[in-house]
């Protein structure tokens, strides 16, 4: 259960410039709108949204970090079932 969102905007190249992948659940958490993990480069930097809490992450590739999220998003659900 739960909802994903994926933003991405990508230059003429097709580089990924900026990015919002975010995993909604509102009976997890009511805070930020539902959002119970979410990952973004708002603000020049990586970071990563976890039940209302911000830390920033490194990142070595768009690719790579949603990779991280979805899996992430896998085990998640999986505790909600």
């Amino acid at each position: 259960m739960g909802t994903v969102r994926e933003e991405v905007w990508e230059d003429e190249a097709g580089v990924v410039v900026r990015y919002n992948l975010a995993f909604l659940n509102p009976f997890l958490t009511s805070g930020d709108n539902g959002r119970v993990l979410g990952y973004d480069n708002a603000h020049g930097e990586h970071h990563r949204h976890f039940f209302g809490r911000t830390e920033r992450i490194s990142a070595t590739s768009f690719e790579a970090l949603a990779t991280m999220f979805y899996e992430e998003v896998e085990a998640l659900r999986g505790k909600t079932r």
